[in-house]
């Protein structure tokens, strides 16, 4: 079970209450992104803030391990979320041999930085991405790649992907949306160049797509570690004007007080996630108070029945199943 905690501290006897989570990430690099909850895990020499441009210049490149410039999103998206990733693309060169991909988009963090996780071997549990195979032999593709779960070096099936078999001009700035409908194990997405259409990526992979779990924006550049056909990438370029749009936030519109002598938190709730009251008094240890309750898509609200008598401090554990 995957848990997220959004909320929400609120003080014992006073009504001191906060809220984290936005509906859009938006990045246009105009500022230091690492000042700005950027963080780098892998080679951070493959991405660099370039201030005069406002964009991030990124080297992919698969001799090096797997590298993300991420962001976490605050929340963990699901097959049930409409959701939507928006950003600029240019490449600068690219130089492939056989099959491998220039990578931004939507990930799982624990999964993507699992020692067993391997783009060339199809380890790959949780992405929701955009994808560039410059042509290494085999022609070019871009592609926009969803899979689940459950996908894996025995489980390659678990991909869906739509793409088109065209290549991404050098030095031509390609606005990229990629999209998902709530309830639709699937992914679209479109390729766009001076305001007009480039593709809409037609064709269709469908493999069988259950739910997935993901949390982190990330500009990737993935390791051919592991990979036994001699695949390779090197590439330069760069990423800006990013736009993330996410659903609304698992807990919203919160209150705290004392009704009859019970401390009780009232917040607006979704069907898909699942809530714990949890109270603590030194902010080291967290007491769960309510039994994980399923939300309703409306009001929900947990108590603490037997509240201490000096003060306490209580936070809304919200988690997917």
């Amino acid at each position: 079970m995957l848990k997220f905690r959004l909320l929400a501290l609120a003080l014992a006897g006073a009504s001191i209450i906060t809220a984290r989570g936005d509906t859009v990430i938006t990045e246009n690099f105009s500022s230091d992104p690492l000042r700005n909850g950027w963080n780098v895990f892998g080679d951070a020499n493959l991405f660099q803030w370039d201030s005069t441009n406002q964009d991030l210049r990124v080297t992919w490149d698969s001799s090096q391990v797997n590298s993300y410039f991420y962001h976490p999103l605050g929340t963990i998206l699901a097959t049930n979320d409409a959701f939507s990733v928006a950003f600029d693309l240019a490449l600068s060169d690219a130089t492939a041999t056989g099959t491998f991909e220039v990578a931004v988009g939507l990930l799982n963090f624990s999964d993507a930085t699992n020692a067993d996780f391997s783009r060339p071997l199809g380890s790959t549990p949780n992405l929701f991405e955009f994808d560039y195979f410059p042509n290494g032999g085999y022609g070019p593709t871009i592609a926009a790649t969803l899979t689940d779960t459950n996908v894996s070096t025995t489980n390659m099936d678990d991909f869906y992907f739509v793409y088109d078999d065209l290549p991404l001009a050098l030095g031509v700035t390609y606005h990229i949306n990629l999209a998902h409908a709530a309830g639709h194990p699937t992914i679209s997405g479109e390729v766009l160049t001076n305001g007009q259409l480039y593709t809409s990526l037609p064709k269709v992979y469908a493999g069988p797509i259950a739910d997935f779990r993901i949390d982190t924006v990330s500009v990737t550049s993935y390791s051919a570690a592991g990979d036994t056909n001699g695949d390779s990438l090197l590439a330069h370029g760069t990423v800006g004007n990013m736009v993330i749009a996410l659903p609304p936030p698992s807990i919203q519109n919160v209150t705290g007080a004392f009704s009859n002598g019970v401390w009780q938190v009232q917040f607006s709730s979704q069907s898909d996630w699942l809530y714990t009251l949890e109270r603590t008094t030194d902010f080291r240890l967290w007491t769960s108070l309510s039994p994980i309750t399923p939300g309703n898509a409306t009001h929900l609200i947990l108590q603490d029945t037997n509240p201490p008598a000096n003060k306490a401090f209580y936070r809304v554990s919200a988690s997917r199943p």
